[in-house]
């Protein structure tokens, strides 16, 4: 067989890099490769058509094994076991215990228990951890960052009761006061001092993670895949130098470090972004010079993004959820939440939370990824990207750490305005089409309501959560956000309003721009009808007042607006608002003879309908 497959490989001469780009451009046809071949990527670099070996060469991160320093193939080396996680909100005890020994025996094995300041107890832990078997499970608490002592002594005094051996204890304590800064707005950094009393607390369990860096925060904050990286290391670095500076040896500092990261949509970038984060992490750690390369390992908790979710179309957010935990999967990480598809509108119930554990239990038990440790490792295409990130996150880091490290650009605010800056441009990219939101903004459920659903408003348990902000705080409004209040104040108008496609001409175009047109106009929740074609503008009209139109669109093509468009517009007379569905040549004359609603790819569709809306008198 070896001898057979070398002669086929014999018979054939490789092409070289050259002959693919020079055979590309034959296909293009003149046009230009650059732009139409070349993906400019919102993270600071262009991603080629095709990548080959030759484009790895000088990458030598690519010979090291899983497991191996700077772990850019993850810690595991014999699988890809991760902890299946799902968070409960503590307000009663009992409950809270009741539902974590229900969901562990549907799959999960990892838990986090958001933990109120009033509750925190030693009778709390013992009623939540009640019939749970510590050494099986993964256990991760969170409370307000004044009680995270206290509630780490309380859990090591609960292990030692219950005769644990600490050792073999794998969770985390939550203690991140940066996070109150970036999301409240408060200068928390005095808890920084209780970093070795937190340390000290938390001696006997090794395993346990007592500092955590939770970039999901930035991650739902809209920011760009290449911000969130670089964020990550600073954050990482400034708790990691603050322990070293409070006398806490680095080796130990590094080990009780945990990172909290989201996953966006964006598949393949997501995995390379995971591993670009190990690799540089490990750098970075081992700059301190710790006793061993295992504190040289970054540990990292992946939860889906809610940035992207809807209202409308809610399903839809299970598709993008679990694009995100496949990259997740794929990229090694030690445990994964994945975000319930209803969140931006409700308190998850037990549907929606088994859908979401189904997610990870699906990636495990039917499709296999915990068996194989770093597939991405050696594709081409992942490995440029993972090298790529890495150096734009890498600059992003620099220029945090040259202007004073990440807690006094959080101070002053610096972090905040980046990432909002972001989040302003892609709902921008969203208005525009140019960023698509599946359901909101493209193809949207023409004949859905929203049936009581609303915005579900942030909570926080912290008991002085009513201090009023001095620092700039994120913006988490998700992307949707814009076109979903447009839509509910069309739904409580008195009236919906029916927007009728008067399709003439052309049969190719007046079916493209009349689907554009459709799309285009229920974004906003108004009620579109589409129509096979009419002989004359006039009765095109006619149908469309006897339809009780509030809107109508002519579609045809460029070419014919000039001899449809004027006379439709007069046959209307003003009875509802006329829209051209496109930008011809003739535009011109259109707006001379009173025409001026246009609709096509290259306006901002959210302006536009709240331009209509206004019309039409929906405020």
């Amino acid at each position: 067989m070896a001898n057979s497959r070398e002669k086929l490989f014999s018979e054939f001469t490789a092409p070289t890099t050259q002959e693919w780009l020079d055979k590309i451009q034959v296909d293009l046809k003149g046009a230009d490769f650059e732009k139409k071949m070349v993906w400019k990527t919102n993270e600071g670099f262009k991603v080629q058509p095709f990548y080959r070996r030759e484009d790895l060469k000088d990458l030598k991160e690519v010979d090291s094994l899983p497991g191996e320093f700077p772990f850019i193939r993850g810690n595991k080396t014999d699988n890809n076991l991760w902890f299946v996680r799902q968070d409960i909100k503590v307000d009663d005890a009992k409950a809270a215990n009741t539902k974590a020994l229900d969901i562990l025996n549907k799959g999960v094995n990892a838990l986090g228990f958001k933990i109120p300041a009033s509750m925190v107890s030693a009778e709390t832990v013992e009623t939540l951890l009640d019939g749970i078997v510590a050494e099986c499970v993964e256990l991760n608490f969170s409370t307000c960052q004044r009680h995270t002592v206290e509630l780490a002594r309380i859990l090591v005094d609960y292990f030692k009761k219950k005769g644990y051996d600490l050792g073999k204890l794998e969770g985390s304590v939550n203690f991140d006061p940066i996070a109150k800064i970036l999301t409240k707005g408060k200068d928390t950094s005095a808890m920084l001092g209780i970093l070795p009393e937190l340390i000290e607390a938390l001696k006997e369990l090794p395993r346990f993670k007592a500092v955590n860096v939770n970039t999901i925060e930035l991650n739902n904050a809209g920011c760009y895949i290449y911000q969130e990286l670089g964020y990550a290391l600073a954050w990482g670095n400034e708790y990691l130098q603050q322990m070293v500076d409070a006398g806490i040896d680095a080796t130990a500092a590094a080990k009780r470090i945990k990172f909290n990261m989201g996953v966006s949509e964006n598949y393949f970038m997501e995995i390379a972004k995971f591993r670009a984060a190990r690799l540089l992490w490990a750098e970075i750690v081992k700059q301190y010079e710790p006793k061993c390369d295992c504190a040289c390992q970054m540990h990292v908790h992946a939860i889906t993004t809610s940035y992207n979710q809807t209202i409308f179309d809610s399903y839809v957010n299970l598709l993008r959820s679990q694009t995100e935990t496949m990259s997740a999967a794929l990229a090694n990480v030690d445990s994964i939440t994945v975000t319930p598809f209803d969140a931006p509108y409700k308190d998850s119930d037990e549907f929606s939370e088994r859908l979401a554990r189904n997610q990870q239990l699906l990636l495990k038990e039917e499709a296999h990824f915990d068996k194989i440790v770093d597939a991405g490792g050696g594709s081409y295409y992942i490995e440029h990207l993972t090298d790529a990130l890495a150096k734009e996150g890498w600059k992003v880091f620099l220029a945090v750490e040259n202007e004073g490290g990440f807690l006094a650009q959080a101070l002053a605010g610096k972090i905040q305005e980046a990432v909002n800056a972001s989040n302003k441009t892609r709902h921008t990219y969203a208005a525009q089409r140019r960023e698509f939101i599946l359901g909101t903004n493209q193809f949207p459920n023409f004949n859905e309501k929203s049936e009581g659903k609303t915005p579900k408003a942030c909570c926080c348990q912290c008991h002085n959560d009513n201090e009023p902000a001095t620092i700039a705080t994120l913006d988490k409004s998700r992307m949707a956000s814009e076109f979903e209040a447009l839509r509910l104040k069309t739904e409580q108008a008195e009236k919906q309003p029916v927007a009728f496609m008067l399709t003439i001409g052309n049969l190719a175009m007046r079916q493209a721009r009349a689907q554009f047109s459709c799309n285009f106009l229920a974004s906003a929740g108004y009620k579109v009808i589409d129509n096979l074609g009419f002989a004359t503008v006039e009765e095109g009209v006619e149908a469309g007042l006897k339809a009780g139109a509030d809107i109508i669109v002519i579609c045809s093509s460029d070419d014919e607006y000039a001899e449809y468009a004027i006379p439709a517009f007069k046959a209307l007379d003003g009875r509802a608002m006329f829209v051209v569905a496109g930008a011809p040549a003739c535009s011109e004359d259109l707006k001379a003879a009173g025409i001026e609603n246009f609709i096509h790819v290259r306006v901002n569709q959210l302006e536009t309908l709240k331009e209509y809306n206004a019309k039409l008198g929906i405020k």
